[in-house]
């Protein structure tokens, strides 16, 4: 982590990250790819349907190989990245076969010179980085970018210093730890990358002033109860006054905050043993 000097009153609680173990080479520009931003507003209406976003700095999006096309084939680590789209960093990687370039995330410990390798072996060396099917990790490692159903890529644990851990192998399927604490099943037969999500330092990140949450595109955020009664269901009454109600609601009046919303009939709750913790 950077910690600032308290030169000035935004500055005093700052605190950066660390970017020096990162390559200091430009963006590969095959790899980039220009987002139109709609920022949250509908394309059809143009109305707003996400709050609190708007602005921000314009950037390109990284195209990220989350699943595995080259199987069986050698790949070395070129440079480490940062990338704007998300709190992870990214690992450029060249073919050794055919020289091709992808970026990938990029676990805790990757260098530049290391190599990586996507196999089905059961036999696949447990380096972070390396890809293989579940059914061939064993128990008590931790793995990352994990696929929920084989063949679609990794969809879950992507955010930095993420790791989920293989508790036991049941049949067809691995039972996982989620970072949420939850326990859930997977296919042995889906992919999953070795070790932890790198920039596990991300946590700790104090953003300090307002401004620079406007150059990522969120916008402020203004409570419910400093509304008026039209505008929101906490609004209303003279000076600061308690919400006046048995639950907080959201703007359109559904119950908020620590109500499950997860649908009762959705296909991959058998999957899950133990739900997390509140």
């Amino acid at each position: 982590m950077k910690i600032y000097k308290p030169t000035t009153p935004s500055r005093r609680g700052m605190s950066g990250i660390d970017f020096s173990l990162l390559s200091k080479k430009r963006p590969e520009k095959s790899l980039l790819k220009y987002v139109k931003r709609c920022v949250g507003r509908s394309k059809s209406t143009g109305r707003i349907t996400t709050r609190h976003k708007g602005g921000g700095v314009k950037k390109f999006y990284r195209i990220i190989e989350f699943s595995q096309t080259k199987i069986n084939s050698p790949a070395k680590v070129i440079a480490l990245e940062y990338d704007p789209n998300r709190t992870a960093f990214i690992a450029l990687i060249e073919y050794q076969e055919n020289k091709e370039k992808q970026y990938i995330i990029a676990p805790q410990g990757l260098k530049a010179g290391d190599d990586v390798v996507f196999s089905e072996n059961k036999h696949t060396t447990l380096t972070p980085g390396n890809r293989t099917l579940l059914k061939n990790i064993p128990v008590g490692t931790v793995v990352y970018n994990i696929e929920l159903e084989p063949g679609k890529g990794g969809k879950i644990v992507r955010s930095a210093g993420s790791s989920a851990q293989i508790l036991a192998h049941d049949g067809d399927y691995v039972n996982l730890k989620m970072p949420s604490t939850e326990v859930r099943r997977f296919n042995g037969n889906c992919f999953a990358s070795i070790g932890m999500v790198s920039n596990p330092e991300n946590r700790f990140y104090r953003v300090g002033k307002a401004g620079k949450n406007r150059h990522k595109g969120i916008r402020p955020t203004v409570r419910g109860s400093a509304m008026n009664p039209v505008d929101h269901p906490h609004g209303g009454g003279e000076g600061r006054q308690p919400i006046g109600l048995k639950h907080p609601k959201t703007p359109w009046g559904r119950p908020a905050l620590g109500v499950k919303t997860r649908n009762k009939k959705k296909w991959s709750n058998k999957l899950i043993i133990q739900r997390r913790k509140k």
